[in-house]
């Protein structure tokens, strides 16, 4: 087995709550939100060291072209295109089945920002030694405020680099986030796993076996095409869907987590995006035409029309075409439950 960091970049998902930039004919992960390269293109970036092999990304049919065009500098890039979404459990066992069983997977999603790649790519050393051992390992982002929209992974004893997981924890509510910042031993859960191939395989069919045969034999029957691997359609669509948090990692006694302090955000809403970005004294953030005159914490982005503002705080304005969205930072969560964005 190979000390060889194989990165399985997964590039599902519709950002329907950074609406109305992120829409579906080009969403969130083929974006430039932080900087100017696109989400999906800073995943690459991080992945790019000596100590990771070429990746591996999965996608669906709809975003074929914005995988070609960003990843056109990666070399070696292997591609599988997903029939439909089918979530993260599916869709890394279709990576796992196509490398070797010895393989050690990290698994990133194509979206969120790390402000300190450096941080990155040595949490991610310390985890492929935790996986080569038969470890699956979380990486547990550290918890810098009382987040109510992420999971979170009680660290339990030292393991190595890293520690077992005591346990695996939904996204709470606001006091009991809080309760987990005070206590100290909670990370966040960002998404990101290692894992060698086989011994994710092994665990997926022991708790989800009609998941792990399906996906089997949508490999066996499936044809790479044009340097795209295609999954068998009628294999792979008789899947339910499921995570691997829940299909895997909370079932498993081989849990362990790597606690990781990298800059990380899911930029999973624009009062998120507005964190991750760099800001004036007074917390304005702009992108496009934009005055603001007695502001504070003001978001505004837009593509043409100029945008004046005076008194605002804690306001989030986006202009995206023919589209215009305004939001106080606390309402950012429910952008996603609007008819726009459900429509994109």
């Amino acid at each position: 087995m190979s000390s060889t960091i194989h990165p399985v970049i997964l590039c599902g998902g519709s950002g329907t709550r950074l609406w109305p930039r992120s829409r579906a004919v080009r969403p969130k992960p083929f974006l430039p939100l932080v900087g100017q390269k696109t989400l999906f293109e800073q995943t690459l970036d991080r992945v790019g060291g000596a100590v990771f092999a070429a990746p591996t990304v999965v996608a669906g049919a709809a975003h074929r072209d914005l995988v070609a065009e960003q990843a056109s500098g990666v070399d070696g890039l292997r591609r599988i295109e997903e029939p439909a979404g089918r979530n993260t459990a599916p869709a890394i066992a279709l990576a796992a089945l196509l490398a070797d069983a010895g393989d050690l997977l990290l698994v990133c999603p194509s979206d969120h920002h790390v402000a300190e790649p450096v941080a990155f790519a040595a949490a991610a050393e310390t985890a492929a030694a935790l996986a080569a051992e038969g470890w699956l390992v979380a990486f547990g982002i550290e918890a810098t405020a009382p987040e109510t929209g992420y999971g979170y992974i009680k660290r339990g004893a030292a393991l190595g680099g890293g520690n077992a997981v005591e346990r695996f924890v939904e996204k709470p509510d606001l006091a009991t986030a809080q309760g987990f910042l005070d206590d100290g031993g909670y990370s966040w859960n960002g998404g990101i796993f290692c894992l060698r191939a086989g011994t994710y395989l092994d665990e997926l069919a022991r708790q989800r076996p009609a998941m792990a045969e399906a996906a089997r034999l949508a490999v066996e029957r499936g044809a790479e095409i044009d340097g795209i691997f295609h999954p068998d359609e009628a294999s792979f669509l008789a899947i339910e869907g499921e995570s691997i948090d829940y299909a895997v990692m909370e079932g498993t006694d081989r849990a362990a987590m790597v606690p990781v302090a990298m800059g990380w955000s899911d930029i999973g809403n624009w009062q998120a995006l507005h964190e991750a970005r760099s800001k004036d004294e007074a917390g304005n953030s702009l992108r496009g035409s934009a005055e603001l005159v007695d502001c504070r914490n003001v978001l505004v982005q837009s593509d043409g029309p100029r945008v004046s503002a005076i008194g605002l705080e804690n306001v989030i304005i986006v202009i995206d075409g023919d589209e215009v969205l305004v939001t106080s930072a606390d309402g950012a969560q429910k952008v996603g439950k609007l008819k726009g964005a459900s429509q994109q």
